[in-house]
């Protein structure tokens, strides 16, 4: 038997046969096609990316995505918006941007995105519109009209209400209606809210002061390292960050080198649930205040010393500038840095930024005795007026609106029987809230708080209008509203 392999195939011109079989064939014929039909399509995507992109470019921009808080924006100053386009964009100038209502913005433009940050915060349950005009991509020439249209939501707030046996905070809306308990404890002193906490000053059986955090519900209590068993007093928070500061006094106060209201500062934030609060110091030592305050939108610090010395620092009291004498600390409106001071030859609008001050708009036909002053962003305050001889029938006090050239219009009055105790004004400076002491003669103080109020109280919340009259929204049974930035004094 031959041991040969079987005869190999030959082509038609009596050579060998390449092996190709008619299944290669068609693998090979079925890749062509597809390669063929892949260029077609792809050719067909290049064209209509050509098309699009020429397209667009005569279109110019257009907005792609949006990020926006509206609650955050009602609250607080700073929010910012953010617009994504479809094209990178030349330099945007704030002139640029239209907002209505009106508001005052800061822009940034970085590639295909713009960033509308609102100074202050924004007038609560308002339809608001903002167009950016003239935006063209970076190389072009085609401009185009952005635009983008919300609603902020209503406001809601904080109050504390005392009672015969336990105290509470409680958070509503502006009517009142709703008022739900968020806190409850045997006795607050006060408390503040800030963006994502709220911390109550209480005290304990043993009458030493705590500090009490929770969330904004009311959720996850805990207490905040203090310098010690002392007295905790003028709690505030700064505008943003979560941070406060508090006086601090210790409870023996016979003890050599003790000192009475030092300034503290803290952090809410979670992550520093255990981190001791820092002590404020200016030239290396503590710092005893009289007043003191944080500056809106920075990290400074406005101390009014028992010396009766103003002075402004960093938030670890680094830097030191002296202001100059003063008796008081009237206020700082947010989104400003002028503070309005009470020096011993009047009262002063100061300049935090360069230290210069010029004497506050004498008011135009108001009557009666100056109580307290607050400041407005607008550039105009809220001023108390009690009337010579308040018990007599048809006098009181009288809180107006002053604007910057002197201006002035009643906004609030309450009569003789009754006493104005407190004003504060809303994040947007679109409300005041007045506190009321009603019936002055048959409400007495109670006196068992370190910060004392009447047992009944009431906080009147005003619409302050655009041409400088106002409209009363409620009246509450509750004091310490959470757009207060300092305890009553």
């Amino acid at each position: 038997m031959s041991t040969d392999g079987p005869p190999s195939r030959r082509s038609r011109d009596g050579g060998a046969s390449t092996g190709v079989s008619r299944r290669e064939h068609a693998r090979r014929r079925r890749a062509r096609a597809y390669l063929l039909s892949f260029l077609a399509v792809l050719g067909v995507l290049v064209i209509v990316g050509g098309v699009a992109g020429l397209v667009g470019a005569a279109q110019g921009p257009r907005v792609t995505g949006v990020q926006f808080d509206p609650d955050a924006a009602v609250s607080a100053s700073g929010s910012r918006m953010i617009l994504t386009t479809s094209q990178s964009l030349a330099e945007i100038d704030p002139s640029q941007v239209e907002v209505t209502p009106a508001a005052d913005v800061t822009v940034q433009t970085s590639g295909r995105s713009i960033g509308i940050r609102f100074t202050l915060p924004l007038r609560d349950d308002t339809d608001y519109t903002v167009k950016v005009n003239g935006v063209t991509a970076v190389g072009g020439e085609t401009t185009a009209t952005l635009e983008q249209s919300f609603r902020t939501p209503p406001l809601a707030v904080y109050l504390l209400q005392r009672g015969d046996t336990e105290d509470t905070v409680f958070r509503t809306g502006l009517d009142g209606a709703t008022a739900v308990p968020m806190y409850t404890h045997a006795h607050i002193e006060d408390f503040r809210a800030t963006g994502q906490h709220l911390v109550m000053s209480v005290k304990d059986d043993s009458g030493a002061s705590q500090l009490v955090v929770t969330d904004t519900d009311g959720a996850n209590a805990r207490t905040l390292p203090l310098p010690g068993p002392g007295t905790v007093q003028d709690l505030q928070t700064a505008d943003r960050g979560e941070s406060i500061g508090y006086t601090y006094t210790p409870p023996d106060m016979s003890v050599a080198g003790a000192q009475a209201s030092v300034l503290y500062t803290a952090s809410l934030k979670d992550a520093d649930a255990d981190a001791p609060p820092t002590r404020i110091e200016v030239a290396g030592q503590p710092v005893s205040v009289a007043q003191w305050s944080f500056v809106p939108d920075t990290d400074s610090l406005l101390l009014l010393s028992f010396e009766g010395r103003l002075l402004l620092t960093a938030t670890a009291g680094e830097g030191p500038v002296d202001l100059g004498a003063a008796a008081q600390i009237e206020g700082i409106a947010r989104g400003s840095a002028t503070a309005v001071i009470l020096r011993a030859d009047g009262l002063f609008e100061v300049n935090l930024q360069d230290g210069s001050d010029v004497p506050l708009v004498d008011a135009i036909g108001t009557t009666g005795y100056l109580g307290g002053i607050v400041p407005v962003a607008s550039g105009a305050t809220l001023r108390q007026y009690t009337a010579a001889g308040a018990d007599a029938a048809g006098s009181g006090s009288t809180l107006y609106r002053v604007g910057a050239d002197g201006t002035s219009t009643p906004v609030f009055t309450v009569q003789g029987t009754s006493s104005l105790l407190q004003t504060c004004i809303s994040p947007s400076g679109r409300y005041a809230a007045v506190l009321v002491q009603p019936d002055a003669v048959s409400n007495p103080y109670d006196t068992s708080y370190d910060l004392p109020l009447p047992r009944r109280v009431e906080t009147h919340i005003l619409d302050l209008d655009a041409d400088g009259t106002a409209t009363e929204v409620s009246s509450l049974d509750a004091f310490d509203i959470s757009w207060c930035r300092v305890p009553l004094r």
